[in-house]
């Protein structure tokens, strides 16, 4: 390979890289497309739009995948450009950036195999459950020799990209190079502002349009949008018999359609006498296992205060989380919907203006807060709320000389707790309602928390961080009791999920169980609730219990009005998601599969069983139809 000096001289190693990974990128497409020979549509003008804009897309990640060499090569002196120790470290990054290379190359040909895709968010999900899947990789797959060969196959490359493809003239001039760093950057700004993953949707066939893309760009395209295609990858009905369908599981005893149009599945919910306004503080506590309390079976004596609580309150003892993160708590509580496939929607990046139970409380004036204790921009929180209308209060709105002790998660529990009495003094001096959705961070590690509050020093490892949060939630209410509006305030307190949530089962149910506790003396009778709820019926049955009637897209169900046969639950993790009724569980995976068990809530167990496909098809009616309303713009709020 012969450069010429004054141009491409000091480039040359940015563009033998440029080169080589347009080859090998041609060759893993070439490669795919004789494995699914027989499900591509294999005309001369489908082959043409998918190598077309299979490059085009090549050159995307090549061209913002070798920006920082190219920065480097730019500003790098002439004097160290053409020394030993440079020349050792580009052609090293050479043997590197060759070895990764091969490894996407022979990693996406194994998960095209698998999946019958490019890299999507199932492969995002795979580095969340990092320690499982390289055990997987460890059974599954010939390391050693993969390995080998990358090895010996980087190498072989390197040295031929030495001996002919690299230069090391430095007479290009430093005034020059400018020119290309402002090339260099105009193009990713370019790319971000035009080019969207939907381009590669050159066809009616799904398979020639992933042949189409890069694996590279639907990786990070997946891990920014934090969804995996309900339709593409999971079991799905008919559209005509889906809304049917979904509009007989929605439809409750105390709400009817507001439109025989089976597809409008906004519904007016109507209450029996005068609706009650209280203040609404929430308290969604980190990792609160109903492991963990007396009221449970504890004997620890961790949450004493809960425990007596749960005695002076409405006790629901049945509850389920829909998933293993805070966010997908929080997408629960806020917009009580089922978990979608992905990552929560409070990650997501269209979801403004839905509809939540802030905008039904924002419609009779109250005042919505979202009140974290650590950095509310972690997992998108921040953003989530104020695109929809709740003001935040987090760690950055928090006076240093009010923290007594703080980890990266965020402040003591009672130092939120005590901003959240300082905002409801300050609303009822002004005659305000106000709902407050708290969500706290001491029951994290490094279980770190002030000391002198409970008789576990700091760090108690989970046992005395659970204390403390109880002490800290015990405290607060005592400070409340001293105020005048505590006895016109409603305190909920639920988990956002378990501490804990590995097990042998696909999907480990008893990994889910939380707690719900509904404390307003002077409002809402104590009592137990032992029906079978999911986290997403949390918002319309508080909603229930203060007699609202009001105009509702949620999914979730009033628990306190709903007939004994329609209660279910959806547990999740990244890729399964499940759907119980009674005793009996559908688990829905990607390649549209799916698993049916009989379980057993106290002890966890599973036995499979074949399929009842009536409830079947309950479950994918539900998951199916939350994509299709989140995803179709039906699940905004309601003007």
């Amino acid at each position: 390979m012969k450069w010429n000096k004054h141009v491409f001289g000091r480039f040359s190693s940015a563009i033998s890289l440029g080169l080589l990974w347009v080859i090998i990128g041609m060759f893993l497409r070439i490669r795919l497309a004789l494995f699914s020979y027989g499900q591509l549509t294999i005309t001369p003008w489908e082959i043409v739009k998918v190598f077309a804009v299979g490059s085009f897309f090549d050159l995307i990640v090549i061209g913002q995948g070798l920006l920082p060499l190219i920065l480097y090569l730019v500003l790098v002196p002439r004097r160290f450009f053409a020394s030993k120790i440079n020349k050792v470290a580009i052609t090293g990054l050479i043997w590197v950036s060759s070895a990764v290379l091969l490894l996407l190359t022979v990693t996406e040909f194994y998960f095209w195999d698998e999946f019958q895709a490019r890299f999507n968010f199932i492969a995002v999900d795979y580095l969340v459950y990092s320690q499982e899947v390289v055990g997987m990789i460890r059974e599954g797959y010939p390391l050693k020799l993969l390995f080998s060969g990358i090895s010996f196959g980087a190498s072989i490359l390197t040295f031929g990209i030495w001996k002919k493809g690299l230069c090391w003239d430095t007479t290009l001039s430093f005034k020059r190079r400018l020119g290309v760093i402002g090339l260099a950057l105009v193009f990713p700004v370019a790319v971000f502002f035009s080019v969207t993953g939907n381009m590669k949707n050159i066809s009616t066939n799904v398979f020639n349009n992933e042949l189409a893309g890069n694996g590279v760009y639907e990786f990070l395209s997946a891990f920014r949008n934090n969804e995996l295609d309900y339709v593409r990858y999971y079991k799905t009905i008919p559209n005509d018999e889906l809304e049917p369908s979904l509009r007989r599981l929605l439809q409750e005893p105390n709400s009817q359609y507001v439109s025989a149009n089976p597809g409008e599945l906004t519904k007016l919910v109507t209450a029996s006498g005068p609706e009650k306004h209280p203040n609404i503080v929430f308290i969604t506590v980190e990792s609160l296992s109903a492991d963990y309390l007396g009221a449970f079976g504890n004997q620890q004596g961790l949450t004493p205060n809960l425990d007596k609580l749960a005695k002076e309150s409405l006790f629901f003892t049945r509850v389920y989380a829909t998933g293993t993160r805070t966010v997908r708590g929080l997408e629960a509580l806020t917009l009580s919907i089922p978990p979608t496939p992905g990552q929560s929607i409070v990650r997501r990046p269209d979801n403004a203006d839905l509809f939540t139970l802030g905008s039904v409380l924002n419609s009779r004036n109250y005042k919505s807060r979202f009140i974290y204790g650590g950095y509310g921009y972690f997992d998108n929180m921040n953003d989530f709320y104020e695109k929809n209308n709740y003001q935040i209060l987090d760690r950055t709105s928090i006076p240093k000389e009010k923290i007594m002790t703080e980890t990266v998660w965020g402040v003591a529990d009672e130092v939120i707790f005590g901003e959240a009495v300082e905002n409801l003094d300050k609303a009822y001096a002004k005659g305000e309602k106000v709902f407050q959705m708290i969500m706290t961070t001491s029951n994290h590690r490094p279980y770190i928390y002030p000391d002198g509050r409970i008789d576990i020093p700091s760090p108690g490892g989970a046992s005395g961080a659970v204390k403390y949060t109880d002490w800290a939630i015990g405290n607060f209410l005592a400070e409340a009791k001293k105020h005048p509006w505590f006895n016109d305030t409603v305190f909920v307190i639920v988990a956002d999920h378990q501490a804990a949530s590995a097990g042998k089962t696909e999907v480990p149910i008893k990994k889910y169980h939380i707690p719900l506790i509904v404390y307003a003396p002077e409002l809402i009778a104590p009592g137990r609730v032992d029906r079978l709820m999911s986290q997403i019926d949390v918002a319309p049955t508080l909603l229930g219990l203060l007699n609202f009637s009001y105009t509702s897209r949620f999914m979730g169900y009033d628990v306190m009005k709903l007939p004994q046969e329609k209660e279910r639950i959806f547990i999740s993790t990244y890729q399964n998601i499940a759907y119980a009724k009674g005793d009996k569980l559908v688990i829905l995976k990607p390649k549209k599969q799916f698993s049916f068990y009989q379980i057993n809530y106290q002890t966890g167990e599973y036995t499979a069983q074949s399929p009842d496909d009536d409830l079947v098809k309950e479950a994918i009616s539900w998951y199916q139809g939350a994509s299709m309303l989140y995803k179709e713009g039906k699940y905004s709020s309601v003007k």
